[in-house]
């Protein structure tokens, strides 16, 4: 014991690769998928009608875009968010009032880049977003810091 604390990280255990967690900003490739988070945006409201779209907790964009680098079409595997005391949370199916929405059920074509919004319905706190490979049986994470940068919605005018 008195020898690893001398030696320092010398006695640290590698992390294994399927733990590794990768920034917002870094190419993540998973099997022919390469994934990029570029930005999120938390609202408390979709859409500029007079009925908006409003959500359970807060509605949570992540601005991402997801390259093919294979040979074949491929669909890119839904995504999750994973909070910190482990809890995890379904990307929604339905982006109704969704600027640049992906869409849920999502292909790609060989060299083909996919860029747009994915949405989530969850309460505002730190997450990792779970991305996968095509198969859906490897996955990284993404680490998504929390920030408020969201617009205060505009309250519309009595008439």
């Amino acid at each position: 014991m008195v020898a690893c604390l001398a030696a320092g990280a010398a006695c640290t255990r590698p992390v294994p690769p399927d733990a590794q967690l990768h920034r917002m900003g870094e190419r993540v490739t998973l099997g022919s998928l390469v994934y990029n988070v570029f930005e999120d945006q938390w609202k408390v409201q979709l859409g500029q009608t007079s009925e908006p779209r409003v959500p359970k907790d807060r509605f949570f964009l992540i601005h991402l875009s997801v390259v093919n680098g294979g040979s074949a079409d491929l669909m890119i595997p839904a995504l999750s968010l994973v909070d910190d005391s482990g809890q995890t949370y379904a990307e929604l199916s339905n982006g109704e009032g969704v600027p640049d929405w992906t869409g849920y059920l999502r292909r790609v074509r060989p060299a083909e880049t996919l860029q747009g919004n994915v949405v989530f319905d969850v309460p505002p706190k730190h997450y990792r977003l779970r991305v996968s490979d095509e198969t859906a049986q490897t996955t990284r994470d993404i680490d998504i810091p929390l920030s408020f940068s969201s617009e205060t919605p505009e309250i519309p005018a009595q008439q």
